[in-house]
């Protein structure tokens, strides 16, 4: 029995020392693009040394005690800023001019994509966004009575009400951002919509990705703006951070995870990276932030219910 406890104080100790090393690398991720994608799995890094602790206080051994404090402070220090930062003006549910927002990717590789599309019809919601939008997807939504935008792309905007028009801001060459944008007449007034799907960060591409979006949210900017998608970004990363600083909207969801929602078909029911996210203008306030069910994608699908913040 010693030796067994041996082996496992010894291969627990080099999980932990890797983790506290990465979560400590993962603090130069604002000075360094490379080390700010180990930034993204800072709950990892956490729970690890949460484990390394509890083994060393029930097997009585000292050694990885010093790798499982540094593995919870960094990781602490990297999520900390998500849960004190201001999320919004905040409403109570029945707000006048309420509106429904549903942002889900919908997967590329779902067997079962009737699934999600029975799920969105049976939803009360005044937009969905979908990335990795499919065809069939598309019609089956159709059907149930929605309109489009970007119905020939991979994202898709889809409301009960036909856009009032779609004004698209010019991209540099080399952004590659692919987005859908169009104006709406919701809560009495002109609410533009805005759809977007970033690389992974481990790609060069997402970050002018990034800075492609700030432009073009500029461009069509206003109070009642809204902008969702799967931004492939966790809000630990020195990345979403400056996205959020500079995007001139506020992130509504707080450390929501949407992935991964399954592992080989079957639904995964301890998602550890809030990748898909919602950001609104300052003239809405904030009703409720919940993640959906699972519906056969790696994702889980990101609900949010706003309010205008003065009413309609």
């Amino acid at each position: 029995m010693s030796r067994f406890v041996g082996w496992v104080n010894s291969i627990l100790t080099l999980f932990v020392l890797a983790a506290a090393a990465a979560a400590l690398l993962a603090l130069g991720g604002p000075r360094s693009s490379w080390l700010d994608v180990l930034s993204h799995f800072a709950p990892l890094y956490g729970a690890i040394g949460l484990l390394g602790a509890a083994w060393a206080v029930a097997a009585g051994r000292g050694p990885v005690v010093a790798a499982s404090v540094l593995a919870v402070i960094a990781s602490g220090f990297l999520m900390l800023p998500e849960f004190l930062r201001d999320t919004g003006p905040v409403a109570v549910a029945g707000s006048p001019g309420e509106l429904k927002v549903i942002q889900i990717n919908a997967g590329r590789n779902n067997t079962d994509i009737g699934r999600v599309a029975a799920w969105l019809n049976a939803q009360d919601a005044d937009v969905i966004t979908v990335t990795e939008a499919r065809h069939d997807l598309r019609d089956l939504l159709v059907q149930g009575g929605w309109k489009t935008a970007g119905a020939a792309g991979s994202l898709m905007i889809f409301t009960r009400e036909r856009y009032l028009r779609m004004v698209r801001p010019e991209l540099r060459s080399d952004s590659k951002l692919t987005f859908v944008n169009a104006t709406y007449e919701m809560a009495t007034r002109p609410v533009e919509v805005l759809t977007t799907h970033i690389d992974w960060p481990t790609r060069r591409l997402a970050r002018k990705q990034m800075e492609a979006l700030e432009e073009v949210v500029a461009a069509r900017s206003d109070a009642r703006m809204i902008v969702t998608g799967d931004l492939n970004s966790t809000p630990w990363s020195a990345q979403l951070r400056t996205l959020d600083t500079s995007l001139g909207l506020i992130r509504r969801d707080r450390a929501v995870a949407t992935w991964p929602a399954q592992v080989m078909g079957r639904a995964w029911p301890l998602p550890f990276l809030p990748i898909d996210h919602v950001y609104a203008g300052t003239g809405w306030a904030t009703v409720k932030v919940e993640r959906g069910p699972w519906v056969g994608s790696d994702h889980y699908p990101l609900i949010v219910t706003l309010a205008p913040v003065a009413p309609p």
